[in-house]
């Protein structure tokens, strides 16, 4: 990118009123750009960044999401591109031989069509290191880059009262020409910088699920027939499976309180039960919704007229959480999955965002000292610090937030044991798109292999399972029955996961769904239609 310049940029200040004494500072270590912020009185909303220059080349841009992706990742023209792109984006303009640019995207029905080889040319990435104190959006047009850093505490300005803040450290890399590794590998790369501490699993994470045939109707007994069924298929495998009990095994639905309903009866007997079997037991929660008598209407945050949701600022939700995770953790679970926590705090999904993890408003959370951002990581790491040994699966967590402070993180939006048209949309993307986070942020999870009787055919199905079990992420399947083909195939992918891969797509330009994937030395066609 020739006309860029990372210490090239003008910034403005939005306070919830007019600027009287916030101040930002900027720290600048080779292409490394830290920015940090303080106040006494001011309430200071957002920190807009812009570089001015102008791109004459035809670029492909790739950004990324605010939570789990919804199907929506790919390439765009420069050109076209008006997107807002959450933490970080790539830019490359790397074309076919011969071609001005990447084939249109595959059409339903129509044969995956072959990759050409890809010749040299300029790929940049720019985004932000993990863990930042705000939120980050960029926006990258022809005529330069908007990022825009947002410090606020629920929908308005926060409180620092002189507290001096890191809010984020930008990162830009190029490669050019010779010198510039292919486009997985680059991004691979960049990830990798942005990161400084994943916490990964010591073993393959793999085995089985309960949600996508159960959809949250389920029973002890039903639970320790699934958990047979993973013992069988993973016979003879040193690492045990997984047995993760999705929601449906607590007295609400979807909700707190987290005991057993009188479908489940006894939780810590199910969990020794699960490990008499040679099966690891798992198990899901939602920390920040709970209708127990012990939540007050002060322990909600104060989200317009709906509280439903806690605010984990409360010193009394803080000490729930807690509670209920050492809970947890002396039934003798070994993995705990925590959904639902960014919808929970911001009132949102991911795919309905913007530029914004919240629309502006007047509310604060309890303690409104601290933005949103840290106010999320404090969260995370409660939530670690608590659960010990236990793995952690983050689920609708914030993948730049939650890196080196979760195992696993579910990348993208529910897979389906009942519509292959949604697997496709959800898993494929999510795997292709954020691969190159994997075992860079954390163990990547592109969701389950739903197996729900006839609903979705096995020739399908089999193809999914067969892309996890060589992508050397977390491999999950959620069926109740199998029959003797569909037993074979698990066997063969849960030996595969053992093996570890280097799987990358290659027709990332043309599918929103890649159906070409690079094995080692193996060429691998899915179709995916």
């Amino acid at each position: 990118m020739k006309n860029f310049r990372l210490d090239r940029f003008t910034y403005e200040i939005i306070c919830d009123d007019e600027l009287k004494d916030a101040k930002v500072t900027f720290e600048q270590e080779g292409q490394d750009l830290t920015v940090y912020l303080t106040e006494e009185e001011d309430r200071p909303q957002y920190i807009n960044l812009r570089w001015d220059f102008r791109t004459e080349e035809e670029l492909y841009v790739l950004g990324d999401a605010w939570e789990r992706s919804y199907g929506e990742l790919s390439f765009r023209k420069l050109s076209e591109n008006d997107r807002p792109m959450p933490w970080y984006f790539a830019a490359t303009e790397r074309t076919e031989e011969g071609s001005a640019g990447p084939a249109q995207p595959t059409q339903p029905g129509q044969p995956p069509q072959p990759s050409q080889p890809m010749r040299p040319g300029q790929t940049w990435c720019f985004g932000v290191k993990t863990q930042p104190n705000a939120f980050v959006c960029f926006r990258y047009t022809q005529d330069g880059i908007t990022a825009l850093v947002d410090c606020r505490n629920g929908g308005a300005g926060v409180r620092l009262e002189g507290r001096k803040i890191r809010l984020c450290t930008f990162v830009f890399r190029e490669e050019v020409g010779k010198e510039a590794k292919p486009l997985f590998e680059s991004l691979q790369a960049f990830c990798r910088e942005l990161c400084d501490n994943p916490l990964l699993p010591t073993t393959p994470i793999y085995g089985g699920n309960n949600w996508y045939y159960a959809y949250g109707k389920s029973s002890y007994e039903e639970i320790l027939r699934d958990t047979r069924l993973q013992a069988e298929v993973a016979e003879g495998i040193e690492n045990p499976p997984f047995m993760v009990i999705d929601d449906g095994w607590q007295l609400n639905a979807c909700a707190g309180p987290y005991e057993a309903n009188e479908q489940f009866r006894d939780m810590k007997a199910l969990a020794r039960d699960i490990k008499a079997l040679g099966v690891r037991p798992g198990i899901w929660v939602r920390l920040l919704r709970d209708f127990s008598e012990k939540i007050t209407e002060e322990m909600r945050i104060p989200r317009g007229e709906e509280r439903t949701y806690l605010d984990p600022t409360h010193p009394a939700v803080q000490a729930y959480i807690r509670e209920e995770i050492r809970k947890i953790r002396g039934w003798g679970y070994e993995l705990l999955k925590h959904d639902f926590t960014t919808y929970d705090l911001f009132g949102q999904w991911g795919k309905n965002l913007t530029d914004r993890i919240t629309a502006p408003g007047s509310w604060h959370f309890a303690d409104d000292t601290k933005t949103n951002a840290e106010i999320v990581l404090d969260l995370y790491r409660l939530i670690l610090e608590e659960s010990g040994d236990m793995l952690i699966i983050g689920c609708n967590t914030i993948p730049h937030l939650c890196a080196g402070l979760v195992h696993i993180n579910r990348t993208g939006d529910d897979t389906s044991g009942r519509e292959w048209a949604r697997t496709r949309k959800m898993g494929v993307n999510t795997l292709a798109f954020r691969l190159a986070q994997n075992k860079a942020f954390y163990l990547v999870d592109a969701d389950c292999v739903g197996i729900l009787a006839d609903n979705i055919p096995w020739e399908k199905n089999r193809q999914w399972l067969d892309v996890l079990s060589r992508s050397d992420t977390a491999l999950f399947t959620s069926c109740a029955a199998l029959d003797e083909t569909q037993k074979e195939d698990m066997k063969k992918a849960y030996l595969e996961i053992q093996k570890g891969h280097d799987l990358r797509p290659v027709d990332i330009y043309e599918n929103l769904t890649p159906s070409q994937w690079q094995d080692g030395e193996e060429t691998i066609t899915y179709d995916w239609e």
